[in-house]
């Protein structure tokens, strides 16, 4: 494992074969219009800009490459996977309006209960409506497992 400098004072990780390659190039590092970082590393050749994850697993257009810890600094090939959008969209945050402090569960006022929802290949799919919220957020989990697998995010 080893650092590669980015602008900002960051440091991206990389496996120890990656360095040397890598290390050809100046990267940068650019935060994204929500304050949080946007990409952990990314490279302007001429006009053309790359992203370090995507070259390190020589991404076509039609694959995400996915950060499995959810760190984007971290551009190690163990935390790295190929997905496709559907897949990707799981790394999505929860919404600012969110009032259970977990992703797809929501008090809905009218009924006074808390409702699950997932959304899965562009359907949005109601889970049901709970009085209690942790009975919400565990039909929320069972669905992301049953719908993403391995690519289902860990809801708190």
């Amino acid at each position: 494992m080893k650092y590669i400098p980015l602008t900002q004072g960051k440091k991206a990780i990389v496996d120890d074969e990656d360095f040397e390659w890598l290390s050809k190039w100046k990267w940068y590092f650019q935060i994204g219009n929500n304050g949080k970082y946007k990409y952990g590393g990314y490279a302007c050749r001429t006009s053309k800009c790359i992203r370090m994850h995507r070259v390190i697993m020589k991404a076509s257009k039609e694959f995400e490459v996915d950060h499995i810890n959810g760190n984007r600094l971290d551009n190690r090939k163990n935390n790295l996977r190929l997905v496709n959008r559907f897949q990707q969209n799981q790394n999505s945050i929860k919404r600012r309006d969110n009032t259970s402090g977990c992703r797809g569960v929501n008090f809905f006022k009218p009924r006074q209960r808390w409702v699950a929802r997932i959304q899965y290949m562009g359907k949005r799919i109601s889970l049901g409506y709970f009085k209690d919220k942790i009975d919400a957020i565990n039909a929320y989990k069972e669905a992301s497992k049953k719908y993403f697998g391995q690519y289902a995010r860990q809801v708190s």
